[in-house]
């Protein structure tokens, strides 16, 4: 971890997106305390008030302060996101192990399955699925984490079949370890820096479809201050008052920049290439 750390100190976009993963972490730990008004909090007589002092933000047609609605909205857009990220993960990684350690029939059947997944667009996946199982928020963490599971496949597949031939795979089975052991602990341990990698570039991916299913009313549902259902209600009023719009895609922004630069960052200090540096 040591090493780690001081390879991805030396990449600025790295630190960059870092800083801000974090900033946005402590704003939605420190929600209930930072906020300036409750989420919920309605004053129907400054409905649409532009940016103020007393609401930095502005209000929305409710009368809610903006500002406090994206301080909560980050606890569940961030929380979506991982969700999703941990669901393609705890489906898809196993499923890549297995295909790229098997081989044969094992591999044809799994990659045929990624294959299909791959003809339909990600984004159209995850809404063909919140269409079928319905809105709610397990359920888009479900359906974005599916929509996921194709990229995790073939990039651990592929992973695996170049370190099943290294010598400490073949040290260990000459050793006696059976298959299930030489893949969760040999290769899965070798395998995870480009999983960790991958993730940190798909929270940002996930973020973005599911603040894409709030925007289109399939996601989480009003009054809860998700981003993306925000950014849904604010379009009857993008002329008139912008400012319902403005600030939550502008978090999205941020976060989704965030976490892509952290990803560079974690590639190129999580790369085997560059320990001899």
């Amino acid at each position: 971890m040591a090493d780690i750390w001081k390879r991805l100190k030396k990449s600025k976009t790295g630190l960059t997106g870092l800083v801000i993963v974090v900033v946005f972490l402590l704003i939605a730990l420190l929600g209930p305390i930072i906020a300036p008004y409750g989420p919920y909090q309605t004053d129907i007589i400054s409905s649409l008030a532009a940016p103020s002092r007393e609401a930095p933000f502005g209000r929305d047609s409710q009368g809610r302060d903006i500002l406090s609605r994206v301080i909560y909205g980050s606890r569940l857009s961030l929380m979506i996101s991982l969700g999703s990220v941990l669901v393609g993960i705890l489906l898809a990684v196993p499923l890549g192990l297995f295909a790229g350690y098997f081989g044969g029939k094992i591999d044809t059947a799994i990659r045929s399955l990624a294959d299909l997944m791959l003809a339909f667009p990600p984004f159209l996946l995850a809404l063909s699925l919140i269409a079928v199982i319905g809105v709610g928020m397990q359920n888009v963490m479900l359906s974005v984490g599916i929509s996921t599971m194709p990229i995790y496949i073939r990039l651990v597949r592929s992973e695996v079949f170049k370190i099943k031939e290294q010598d400490y795979v073949e040290a260990a089975r000459a050793l006696g370890k059976n298959d299930i052991g030489i893949i969760f602990y040999h290769i899965l341990r070798n395998v995870f820096p480009i999983i960790i990698v991958q993730s940190t570039l798909y929270l940002g991916v996930a973020l973005l479809y599911s603040s894409g299913l709030g925007f289109l009313g399939l996601g989480i549902q009003p009054p809860l201050p998700e981003w993306g259902s925000m950014l849904g209600q604010g379009r009857t009023y993008i002329f008139s008052a912008p400012h319902l719009t403005l600030f939550p895609g502008l978090a999205i922004f941020l976060a989704i920049l965030g976490f892509n630069l952290l990803g560079d960052g974690l590639r190129d200090a999580l790369d085997p290439h560059l320990k001899g540096e």
